[in-house]
Order: C-alpha cells, then structure tokens, then sequence
C-alpha cells in the first residue's frame, strides 16, 4: 500500500469497508464526476438538514464552488458509495490565513437510510487520519444548539464544546438559531504517530 503523504493524502484510496449492518462501503476522493451523484444526495436529505449546509448541495454552482477547493487544495473530501448510490461524504476544509493554517473545519453528511450503520464514525476516523498527515492540529466542527445528535456523535469522539454563540445563524426561513462551536486537538493523537488514527 502507498504511504500517503502531505502533498498526496488521499493516495490510498479507493478502499472498501464494511459496515455493521453488513453493508459493503466504498470510499473515494471525491472528483468531478461525482457531482450528479451529489446532487442526487442532497435531494434524499430532511429539509432540517438542508437548512444549516454550508453550501446550498442542490445547486450545480455550489458543487462546482467546492470541487474548485478540491482543485485548489483548500479541502479534502471523500465520497462513501454503496454500489452505484453515493451515501455520505466528509470533508475537511483547510483555513488560508496565516494565523489559521494549522486548523481545518470538519462537514459530514450521511443519507437518512444509512444512518446509526456507523458510516458517520467511518468517515470521521478517515477524513482524521488524512488530517493528520496534512499538519493539521486542530479540527473544527459547528452545528446548531438544537442538533443534539451530532454533538453528542462528536463528544463520543473527543470533540469539546469550545463555543456557543447566541443568534449566530440565520436558517432560510429567517429563524435564528446558536452555534456550537467543537474542537478536537490532533496533536492529542500523538501516541498513534505512524499509524491509522482510531477513534
């Protein structure tokens, strides 16, 4: 297997991987030819879920905007398909600031069916490992005051509640809604140097 490195992090996949249920996973970085299959995913997600994504998932120019991050170098994303049907994804987006270079923002998102599987926790610990081996030493993940269980799915794998910022978003019906802001410290991975990070 190639090791991967900073400048080629995702040099070991495509990977297969099964879960619990006994379903078979296939993870990949996530190209241009996976728009329509992105586009197919956004129109399976809850309404609730649609409202706090950081990009609009249903719109072909929101798509372009992060494959061009991917171009760039400024995220690193894979894909999860169960046979020809993309399932989840997660993404890791690099700040550009000098001051923030070291910190990377986490997004997940997994399709309804294949929720409590454990694909969220899968691509958690891959999108952490490929992290890592950019010098990443903090990671951030941000989600609403009421999404109960995605802090507690980030709690159970060493995030910490470092922020709650009162009315800091804005949905598309106009409500408000706090911000959770959680970290979790890379560097506090350091007793698994040289190997896969496990969480």
């Amino acid at each position: 297997m190639t090791k991967k490195t900073a400048s080629d992090p995702l040099s070991d996949y495509p990977q297969t991987a099964e879960l619990k249920s006994g379903k078979s996973i296939t993870l990949k970085a996530m190209h241009a030819d996976d728009r329509s299959a992105i586009m197919a995913f956004a129109k399976q997600l809850p309404e609730e879920d649609l409202l706090f994504l950081t990009i609009d998932l249903t719109q072909k120019e929101s798509i372009d905007g992060w494959l061009n991050n991917i171009k760039t170098g400024s995220s690193i994303s894979l894909v999860a398909y169960a046979g020809d049907e993309l399932v989840g994804y997660a993404t890791v987006h690099k700040e550009t600031a000098p001051w923030t270079r070291k910190v990377g923002e986490i997004r997940v998102n997994i399709a309804p069916q294949m929720r409590s599987q454990g694909l969220g926790r899968l691509l958690i610990s891959h999108i952490f490992d490929i992290a890592r081996h950019n010098e990443l030493t903090k990671i951030l993940a941000r989600m609403t005051s009421e999404q109960n269980d995605a802090q507690t799915a980030f709690g159970k794998l060493g995030f910490v509640a470092e922020a709650l910022l009162a009315d800091f978003i804005v949905d598309r019906k106009g409500v408000s809604h706090d911000l959770v802001m959680m970290t979790f410290d890379v560097d506090g991975l350091s007793d698994q140097a040289g190997g896969k990070v496990k969480i």
